[in-house]
């Protein structure tokens, strides 16, 4: 992957830790966990337009599942020009378009859906596609999911509905953190094999076995795009490491929604260095 991509993945980090601790909130190590995949999707893989259009005709869609990683999302998209990066500042304060969760109603660009309430993201995703489907769209819808919120039941029936549907215009790509709230998801509730379960449901389903390397992340991603329209969803199945670039907030859950103190951030940067510029 080239340098400037490299680059960005430092400068992401850092505007994700910064942000949760100018507010003492927030979601650190999922957004960490995923800072590799955003980069990499939104510069490498997603066609679409800038000024930003909510409609998103012609063009692909990406929702967010998952949006208490919310930090990881709002810096891509300051960084390649959604919005003003200055804006960053404001996270999680009052009157700001960047709340804790995305959400439409302010109008931020490039949040199409409100999302933080775990296991819906799935089912608006096939929505979009359906419609893409009778607009005779051409392009593709991607949603992002954690593994934690597939315990949450309406995810099954989506999966079945997308499958039953022949919804082959959708690529659902699962952070496989391994890591939720409240401990690992083997230990609250264990998801299981969900390669042979998606199997099971009619998807067709890949696998990146390196979820933080941008090579692997590409690679697997432009499969999944080859594997479209062939009359079945495509999954990717991404394993990530929680806490990613940040020595003490890697393979735990510990830092799944707590910030950094001074210290802790002081450490923390030193790890990533400033590349292009904090906001």
């Amino acid at each position: 992957m080239d340098k400037d991509l490299n680059n960005l993945v430092y400068q992401v980090r850092r505007d994700i830790l910064r942000m949760v601790h100018q507010v003492n909130s927030g979601h650190p190590g999922g957004s960490l966990g995923c800072t590799e995949f955003f980069i990499v999707m939104f510069n490498k893989i997603l066609n679409f337009n800038l000024p930003f259009s909510k409609d998103g005709i012609n063009e692909d869609v990406f929702l967010l599942s998952n949006g208490h990683i919310s930090p990881v999302y709002y810096s891509i998209l300051s960084r390649i020009g959604f919005f003003e990066l200055n804006e960053l500042k404001t996270f999680r304060k009052i009157n700001s378009r960047l709340q804790g969760h995305p959400t439409n109603h302010d109008n931020l660009p490039g949040i199409r859906i409100s999302s933080g309430s775990l296991g819906q993201g799935l089912s608006v995703s096939i929505g979009a596609a359906l419609s893409k489907k009778l607009n005779n769209d051409k392009s593709l819808v991607y949603v992002l999911t954690g593994d934690g919120e597939l315990q949450e039941g309406q995810n099954w029936e989506a999966f079945m509905f997308a499958s039953a549907n022949k919804i082959d215009n959708l690529i659902a790509v699962i952070d496989l953190n391994g890591q939720q709230i409240d401990g690992s998801t083997s230990d609250v509730l264990d998801i299981g094999n969900l390669n042979d379960k998606l199997c099971s449901f009619g998807w067709e389903v890949i696998e990146i076995e390196e979820g933080n390397n941008m090579e692997e992340i590409f690679k697997t991603l432009t499969k999944a795009k080859e594997s479209t329209r062939k009359r079945k969803p495509v999954a990717v199945l991404m394993k990530t490491i929680m806490g990613n670039g940040v020595d003490f907030m890697m393979h735990t859950h510990e830092w799944h929604g707590i910030a950094p103190n001074d210290e802790q951030l002081e450490i923390a940067l030193s790890q990533n260095a400033e590349t292009i510029g904090d906001y």
